[in-house]
């Protein structure tokens, strides 16, 4: 309920003191945190032990300093006499914990942390010991002036004998507070959503570290936002075991790292990596381009066993035996025992060069045990020699030879097709066919190098490069749009969450890649995390209910097993033009962007790509400023020009979709890039067209 207006000015100006204070103690926790890196720095302490300290501290007084200006709370919590240790207290709940001292109670609460949880889990049927729930409203784009604090809103919980108007799991968010909140405009990268999640959200952001979770959320879900937020959750609740590994956020593009690069320094967590897989698996430029049946080929899961059979076909029997001088003496190890260790080795499946250094290691103790038996005990400056020595290093070049992952690939693209080689058995001939690279001569690992590398190429290197010497793991990963990954960039992965967990998120009807997965089980063995739940949200609060709705139509020709979404918002515009072609369909289009200018948010226009650009040139001529995907935030411009395969994971408040049908068309997914673009609008969408709408949309 809303308190009488009295009431609300009286409760606003108690409010906006409250923030004062806080705004104060704040300014005090980054003097005081600059003030303690000095004293840091002159710990009397040992040099490790002082270096970490230091580290922290800097760590943390940069964090401080990089906070943004802005509201430092939007809600608080006023528990009742019955909620044990927080009874009758009440809490400010914000992005960040501020209090006066360490010591001292907190003026605002971290949302992370645990009493915050009944923010977003209290309801009348489960109040959580929560009296009043209050939410603040803020002017759009405050930076946390007192006079921007411009409304709140209470909700009173059920007590005894009296009834509770809290909202329910699966209602419509409650209040114009956070309903507002939710669908403001959409200007510039994305931002955080603390203020506004759900309860079903909220349940995913705080899953414990070792629980990997795949999210398939429909579009305007949040699944996005549930990532990152767990992300910071994750940081904050396990911050040793996050720091001393690593957390790594995925995206499928740096268009889209853009976008939510600012959602978690809003949240107080700076120096997270977020990145790509291909730039993860850069060993190299990508100088030349597969066709599509290589590429296929290339992505396939199979690729792994044809690899592995490469690499480790270089490991041989021996053939003779191994004597190593040793002033008077000859040792020497027999072709049986030999055998012996590079059998027992290879049974242990190591990596490839533990494997050799293994093989190594067992040879010089049998030599080692030899020597003493007849002269005494070695030192360990002899066993250094031996294991040194050139007899011991030819053997190992013979039976478990070095190898690097450019070498092993560019002999196993230049021959795939010989007989019992490693494709034998597992691509047929016309796979190993389009996936031949001639050569003019044996590569050597220097000259490997050199070579020209497609994108798929880095794949298949990032594999051989695990399968030699395993990555270093993060702690945690997030993917977004994972439904896009192929089997063998799932794999990387796997290997760099070897030791840790996943957040997995995304749509597979809104999978645009060919190898794009039709079902998550599948691609969570990829992953090599076929134990995690699939957890579906299907409730929307960003893209506009009838905006949805036409969105589903195309559902089922999608060839996915993917629920039907619905909006909890009846507001929003969609619009159907039918135009002619030509001059006439730009000019439409450009009329189109100037209706949208006349309202508050962004703008984006998404076509195939040649209509893209040719759309840019005449908005242009029209005297209208646009930038591209990849200009995020680089210019003023609010009208956004981008290709439909740009546009997964972004959103504006107003989307002109011009030609469905030459979307559709564009290539053998394109009814999955047009569900994408259908559904980036927040506020408005506007179909301009000239060809027949395609069949699934209807007239």
């Amino acid at each position: 309920m809303t308190a009488p207006d009295p009431d609300l000015a009286r409760a606003l100006d108690r409010e906006r003191t409250y923030h004062q204070t806080c705004r104060t103690a704040l300014t005090g926790m980054v003097d005081d945190a600059a003030e303690q890196v000095v004293t840091g720095e002159n710990a009397f302490a040992s040099g490790a032990d002082a270096e970490v300290l230091g580290r922290h501290l800097r760590s943390r007084a940069k964090e401080l300093r990089l906070e943004p200006d802005s509201p430092l709370f939007f809600g608080r919590l006023d528990f009742d006499a019955a909620a044990g240790d927080h009874s009758r207290q009440s809490y400010h709940i914000g992005r960040r914990r501020i209090s006066e001292h360490p010591s001292a109670p907190p003026l605002v609460v971290d949302w992370r942390a645990p009493v915050s949880r009944a923010f977003y889990r209290a309801s009348a049927s489960d109040p959580q010991g929560v009296a009043v729930r209050r939410r603040f409203g803020w002017a759009p784009w405050s930076k946390g002036e007192p006079e921007d604090l411009t409304g709140l809103e209470d909700e009173y919980f059920a007590t005894e004998g009296e009834e509770g108007s809290g909202p329910v799991g699966g209602a419509a968010p409650s209040g114009a507070i956070l309903a507002g909140e939710i669908e403001r405009p959409r200007v510039g990268p994305m931002r955080d959503i603390a203020a506004t999640i759900q309860p079903e959200q909220d349940e995913l952001v705080r899953s414990e570290l070792g629980r990997s979770v795949c999210v398939q959320g429909a579009p305007g879900t949040g699944k996005t936002a549930v990532g990152l937020h767990r992300a910071a959750y994750l940081l904050y609740t396990y911050p040793q075991r996050i720091q001393r590994a690593g957390l790594l956020i995925l995206g499928p593009n740096r268009t889209f790292l853009a976008y939510i690069s600012e959602v978690l320094p809003a949240l107080g967590e700076i120096g997270v990596r977020q990145s790509t897989v291909r730039d993860e698996i850069a060993r190299h430029a990508v100088r030349t381009e597969d066709s599509a049946e290589a590429a296929a080929v290339k992505h396939d899961a199979r690729m792994a066993e044809v690899l592995r059979r490469a690499l480790y076909g270089r490991v041989s029997a021996p053939v003779e035996p191994l004597t190593v001088p040793d002033g008077s003496y000859r040792w020497r190890l027999g072709v049986g025992e030999l055998e012996g260790i590079v059998d027992a080795v290879r049974a242990e499946a190591p990596p490839y060069a533990t494997g050799r250094e293994r093989v190594r290691s067992r040879a010089v103790r049998a030599l080692q045990l030899q020597a003493e038996r007849r002269a005494g005990p070695r030192s360990a400056r002899w066993v250094r020699q031996v294991s040194a020595s050139r007899g011991v290093t030819a053997y190992l070049d013979r039976v478990w030879p070095k190898a690097t992952p450019e070498e092993v690939l560019a002999g196993l693209l230049a021959d795939p097709g010989v007989p019992g080689g490693p494709c034998d058995g597992v691509l047929d001939p016309a796979e190993q066919r389009a996936v031949h690279r001639p050569r003019r001569s044996v590569p050597s690992a220097r000259t490997a190098r050199t070579l020209p590398w497609s994108a798929a190429d880095l794949v298949l290197l990032d594999e051989l490069a695990g399968l030699i010497e395993r990555p270093e793991g993060y702690a945690h990963v997030v993917i977004d749009e994972a439904q896009d990954l192929s089997p063998m960039e799932c794999r990387a992965i796997a290997r760099r969450a070897e030791f840790g967990s996943l957040t997995v998120l995304g749509d597979l009807a809104q999978g645009t890649t060919p190898w794009a997965a039709r079902s998550w089980p599948e691609l969570l063995a990829h992953l090599g995390r076929s134990e995690a739940a699939v957890v579906p949200l299907t409730v929307g609060f960003r893209v506009p209910g009838a905006v949805v709705e036409l969105a589903n139509r195309l559902l089922g020709a999608l060839d996915v097993d993917v629920p039907p979404s619905r909006s909890l918002r009846s507001d929003g515009e969609l619009t159907i033009r039918q135009v002619g072609g030509g001059g006439e369909l730009l000019s439409a289009v450009v009329r189109a962007v100037r209706a949208a200018l006349a309202r508050e948010g962004s703008v984006g226009v998404i076509a195939d790509g040649p209509e893209a650009a040719r759309l840019r040139t005449a908005l242009a001529a029209a005297g209208v400023a646009t930038a591209a995907a990849d200009e995020l935030g680089a210019t003023a411009a609010r009208v956004t020009v981008l290709p439909a395969s740009e546009a997964k994971g972004l959103e504006y408040d107003h989307v002109v979709l011009v030609e469905p049908a030459a979307i559709a068309g564009a290539e053998a997914r394109g009814l999955h890039q047009l569900y994408v673009a259908l559904t980036r609008a927040v506020s408005r969408l506007d179909i301009v067209h000239h060809l027949a709408l395609p069949g699934e949309l209807g007239a």
